[in-house]
Formats: C-alpha cells, sequence, structure tokens
C-alpha cells in the first residue's frame, strides 16, 4: 500500500425514538443510563491563583468528563440541563441514527432548562470523537462545553497508557474573566482567536507517563477557531519515538513516523508516544505559531524503563464504511462564500450572533430555528455522491458533515491523501472533491466548524432520503 507523505497529511489534513424524561415514573422505569451528564455552571482555576467564574461543563464539579463506549455496544446519556438556557447535545464524528444526533430542531427539540433528555446510540466507528452543544454554540463552546468521547477499539492495541488531550482556548484578561467571546470583523474574517491555551482545562500540564513505554496521545481540536500544526518533540537520542496512527478516528492505511498534525476545530489525531528511557527525560505537544511553536502540554518520563517498542502496537482495526461507487457517482455541488444582500438572522432560543456574513450556494443559515426548513441538496440513501466544496474566500474553512464519513479525492491546490474523515480542511480559494456513500437517512447539518462562521451563515443541511 502507497505510503503517504509528510506534506499530505499536513494539507490533506433506524432512528431510534427519544423524549425528553423530566422525572417521575417515567424516570424511575427506565433502565439506567450508562452516564450522567449534569451540565452546569461552575468556577474553576485555569489561569494560576484566580478563579474563572460562570464557565460551563458536562458536570457540576470541573472539567468536561471523558465519555469511554465500545464500538457496536449501545450506549446511554442523561443530560440535565442546568445551564439556565437550552443545550443540544451532538456527539461529533459519530455516525448514529439522526433522531440522537442533537441538532435544535433539526433532529430535536431544544433541551430547556431543568429539562432531563436521553441520548442513546449504537456507535458503529471506533477511534477518538468529541462531544459538545449546537444550541447558543458559540457561547457554550466558549465557556466550556467541549468534551473527548472515546470508542474503544475491539482489540486492545497494547498501549501502557491512554490519554486524552482536549485541546481549547478560552478568552480571558489577565484575572482569568472572560472577555467577549468574537469580534465581528474577525468572525467576518478568519474567526477570533483565544487568549489563553488549554489542554484539559490546564495550561501547560505536564503528565508523568512510564519510561520507556507506550502512550497513545489522542489530540482532539475542540477550540471555536484556531487551525495549527501540531508536533510531538522529544530526544530522540534518549529514545523517544513518534508515530501517527489515525486522522480524524480512522486509522492510517499504514502508521507513520511522522510528530506532527495539521487540524482544524473539530478535528482529531491519535499518535503513538515511546517515551524516553531515563526518568525525567520530557517530550512536549508542541503548537505552531507565527513566533515560533508553543509547548501546551509535556510528557515526563518517570520510573525504571519499560524497554517497550512501536513495533509491539497491535494495528487498528478499520471502521466499516460502505466503498464509494465512483463510476456512478453524482456529483454535487457547494460553494462557500459570502452573504447576498439584505439576508438577515432569525430570532432563536438557541442564540444569535446578530450578523450574516457567509453562506453556502449563495444560502445564509437563518439560524436555529423550528422551520420548515429546506436542505441544501437532497441524497439517496446508498447511492455513491462526490461533493464539491468551493472556496471563494480568503479564509479556512473546516467542513463538517454530520452522520457520515468522507473520503478525500483531490484538490486544485495541492495533492490530499485518500482518507476518510468527517471534517475536511477547505484552504482558502481551494476547490477539493470528497466522495460518500449516502448510507444514514435522515437530515445532516453541514456547515464550517469556525463557530463564528457556522452562527452567521455558514451552515446548513443535507437530506438522505430512503
Amino acid at each position: 500500500m502507497a505510503m503517504i507523505s509528510r506534506r499530505e497529511l499536513l494539507l490533506g489534513g433506524a432512528a431510534v425514538a427519544a423524549a425528553p424524561l423530566i422525572g417521575g415514573l417515567a424516570a424511575r422505569q427506565a433502565h439506567a443510563a450508562d452516564t450522567l451528564l449534569d451540565l452546569s455552571r461552575l468556577s474553576h482555576e485555569i489561569l494560576p491563583g484566580t478563579l474563572t467564574r460562570d464557565m460551563m461543563s458536562f458536570v457540576s464539579t470541573g472539567a468536561p468528563p471523558v465519555l469511554r463506549m465500545r464500538r457496536g455496544e449501545t450506549f446511554n446519556v442523561d443530560v440535565d440541563n442546568g445551564l439556565g438556557e437550552a443545550v443540544t447535545v451532538h456527539w461529533h464524528g459519530l455516525r448514529i441514527a439522526n433522531a440522537m444526533d442533537g441538532v435544535p430542531y433539526l433532529t430535536q427539540n431544544p433541551i430547556e432548562a431543568k429539562e432531563r433528555f436521553r441520548y442513546s446510540f449504537t456507535p458503529p466507528d471506533a477511534g477518538t470523537f468529541w462531544y459538545h452543544p449546537h444550541c447558543n454554540t458559540l457561547e457554550q463552546i466558549a465557556r466550556g462545553l467541549t468534551g473527548v468521547l472515546i470508542v474503544e477499539d475491539d482489540e486492545d492495541p497494547g498501549f501502557d497508557a491512554d490519554i486524552p488531550l482536549n485541546i481549547r482556548d478560552f478568552r480571558l484578561n489577565g484575572e482569568g474573566a472572560f472577555i467577549d467571546f468574537y469580534k465581528p470583523r474577525n468572525a467576518a474574517r478568519g474567526g477570533t482567536l483565544g487568549t489563553v491555551s488549554t489542554v484539559n482545562w490546564q495550561v501547560t500540564p505536564r503528565h508523568d507517563v512510564p519510561a520507556g513505554g507506550l502512550v497513545r496521545l489522542r489530540l482532539a481540536v475542540t477550540d471555536l477557531t484556531r487551525v495549527a500544526t501540531y508536533r510531538v518533540s522529544g530526544n530522540e537520542d534518549a529514545g523517544a519515538r513518534v508515530r501517527l496512527l489515525a486522522l480524524d478516528s480512522n486509522p492510517l492505511p499504514v502508521p507513520q513516523d511522522y510528530n506532527e498534525a495539521l487540524l482544524a476545530p473539530g478535528q482529531r489525531a491519535d499518535f503513538a508516544l515511546r517515551v524516553p528511557d531515563r526518568e525525567g527525560e520530557e517530550v512536549a505537544l508542541l503548537r505552531d505559531t507565527p513566533t515560533g511553536p508553543v509547548a501546551i502540554a509535556t510528557f515526563r518520563a518517570v520510573g525504571a524503563s519499560a524497554n517497550r517498542t512501536l513495533a509491539e502496537l497491535k494495528p487498528f482495526s478499520p471502521n466499516p464504511f460502505a466503498e464509494p461507487d465512483l463510476a456512478n457517482a453524482e456529483t454535487v455541488e457547494f460553494l462557500f462564500g459570502w452573504t447576498p444582500d439584505g439576508d438577515a438572522p432569525q430570532r432563536s432560543i438557541c442564540g444569535s450572533l446578530g450578523y450574516t456574513f457567509w453562506s453556502i450556494n449563495r444560502i445564509a443559515w437563518k439560524g436555529d430555528v423550528p422551520g420548515p426548513l429546506d436542505p441544501l441538496a437532497t441524497l439517496k440513501q446508498g447511492k455513491t455522491y462526490v461533493l464539491r466544496f468551493r472556496n471563494e474566500t480568503q479564509n479556512d474553512h473546516p467542513i463538517h458533515l454530520h452522520g457520515h464519513t468522507f473520503r478525500l479525492l483531490r484538490s486544485d491546490k495541492r495533492k490530499v491523501p485518500p482518507l476518510w474523515t468527517d471534517t475536511a480542511l477547505l484552504q482558502a480559494q481551494e476547490t477539493m472533491e470528497v466522495v460518500l456513500v449516502a448510507d444514514n437517512p435522515g437530515d445532516w447539518a453541514f456547515h464550517c466548524h469556525v463557530i463564528e462562521h457556522q452562527k452567521t451563515g455558514l451552515a446548513g443541511f443535507l437530506r438522505v432520503e430512503a
């Protein structure tokens, strides 16, 4: 099988019925959930020595939990909404039943304050995913409402440690207080960057890992805006080795001896780290910036060397995607560009930024409203489609399609590897083609994952009809 070049990787980068459970007899009779997400507002120390107030989390005690489940096994999540405002929860990258996808009005009514809602789904794919709100999306994510979701492989690959890394910025001043979550002029361009970089709600956390051991680093970029190259850097003379295993939940055809990946909001990367042998040696997770790489997390070797080698790891099993029929594929065009004159957002329980700067096919998303709503395209279940993404703007757009995974085909700007993904980074003035089998019926959100772009028009949905 052909190897994938470092440049390619860097640039490639039956519906379930559901109803709110308010408590009482219905809740007591329902079987127990696998987990409870008690959505809460809280104060938490992000900057050392200060409390950031009015944060949001999926629990009342601190940073959002890592959710772990197994491929092919049903998982039940009860969501108790203690935020004082409407919310939904979307399971980013999971190909699950449409009713469980967590998009307000498109797949469910918003979960009102003090309501409980049960999500029940069976993930068909293993890998690193994440979860986040899809109502009042910008503010709720900005306040902290993002978590890592892991679907375990069928067979243990053989790591000594497994470390999920929830990578995101907060917009805070020097006293740890929130500042404006976005600026309109930035929303009309590349987006508004955060001021404080965190991993798992910590500034440059240090993880102790077994010397000479094998560690799985699961990078999930849950940020609102930032596109950057991330690299894992350690002293090779001391035994540090790094291998890129998967992107956006999907194993590479052949693991690559690369230590870096270009990731946009919504994207993920799985690295295998062979920890240095000497106790005290450190490996850093770096993020490239215009002024040079900056460490956002470190990993320190502890104990006697386990003397493991990367060759000991078992390969990941591929996820079960339907193979596209390119010979009979239909091409559907999508133009990502500016908003037509006169378009304005509608008021919604899920919030509006008050602007429309962007559109898909010259149609600006009006906001999360009850509808009726028209799809950007209607696809037939089981049929293969080539989606042609054309970016007429000078800004990058990570394009995310709910409920499906597609394969990169080609670009007019660069060579792209034939990787499976749910979020493709469409670069400035680029035309890219991807292919998928429309095998999951329903109305599926389709949007840029720079949330300011999504909330100011660059969103819509595709309908897959049986």
